[in-house]
């Protein structure tokens, strides 16, 4: 699934190419990707204008405006709301470009250039237009409001975020994926942010110093900001931006699906341990497992 920088990859490509442009037509190919939209998704986006793009976490959004963009985002009443899901794709692409084999929802604009596509093989991923409401700092679209302000974002406070982890009294990583606590961040980030730290996934929360938090935070920051600049990490080809193309952060994992190749900070053979049905990946030599591990 994709995680922060992937997702923000999308929503500046959506910030260059989409906002600010007239919906004339949306057409809606598999009923799947709008299963969760109350209404016509098409009748919904007819004539109204995309404001900008917006993320929080791994949630995508664009606040719709009555016609013309003549007013702020902030004013906007709904949004079209997109979750990538395992495999979703927001493409912006020629209208005559050939159909994609897994075209779920195109959307055509009032100026006749490219439009917006969202491809999606495994239909895990969806679209909705959503009101608008206040969520932790900032408004967002009403799904949105549950989950926690990513730490990319202004709203993102450290100080609060280092009390209420050490309350969770849980493992560092099942704490990291915790999207009510911290979004954004999911099982390849949060591997290689514990490897800056040098922290075992397992470490109780309740045994982290306020420094060490902070340490944290900064280690996934600068790891997420390498991976935007490298257009995130890309397994296959699933994971691409709004042009198709896919990032090659995935040749600088420290420690992520490298199991048994050497440590780049110590040499020793990385580690592949079982962690909620997925995946952890670590070195045992920067990163001992604690005594009084949690799960």
């Amino acid at each position: 699934m994709p995680e922060l920088p992937e997702v923000e990859v999308v929503r500046r490509g959506l910030e260059r190419w989409v906002a600010g442009r007239t919906v004339a037509a949306a057409e809606v190919l598999n009923p799947r990707a709008v299963r969760r939209n109350p209404g016509d998704l098409a009748a919904q986006l007819k004539g109204r204008t995309l404001a900008s793009a917006e993320r929080r976490g791994k949630y995508l959004w664009l606040p719709l405006l009555d016609g013309p963009a003549e007013h702020t985002p902030e004013e906007a009443g709904e949004a079209l709301l997109a979750h990538l899901g395992m495999s979703g794709q927001l493409l912006v692409v020629d209208p005559m470009a050939p159909i994609e084999k897994h075209l779920r929802v195109r959307v055509g604009f009032a100026d006749g250039g490219p439009e917006l596509r969202f491809v999606d093989q495994r239909t895990f991923g969806h679209l909705l237009v959503a009101p608008m409401t206040a969520g932790r700092g900032r408004a967002v679209p009403e799904p949105v409001a549950h989950i926690a302000a990513d730490p990319l974002e202004d709203a993102f406070d450290d100080a609060e975020f280092a009390v209420r982890l050490r309350l969770r009294r849980t493992g560092i990583k099942r704490a990291l994926l915790d999207q009510s606590l911290i979004s954004g961040v999911g099982n390849i980030y949060a591997d290689e942010a514990l490897w800056r730290a040098r922290l075992h996934w397992a470490r109780p929360t309740e045994t982290l110093t306020r420094p060490k938090i902070f340490e944290l935070l900064a280690a996934a920051r600068a790891v997420m900001a390498e991976a935007l600049g490298q257009g995130g990490t890309s397994f296959d080809s699933l994971y691409v931006d709004v042009n198709g193309e896919s990032g090659y952060f995935d040749r600088s994992l420290a420690v992520y699906g490298r199991r048994d190749e050497p440590c780049r900070r110590c040499g020793a053979p990385v580690r592949r341990e079982a962690f909620m049905n997925r995946s952890s990946y670590s070195c045992p030599k920067c990163q001992p497992r604690p005594r009084n591990a949690r799960p």
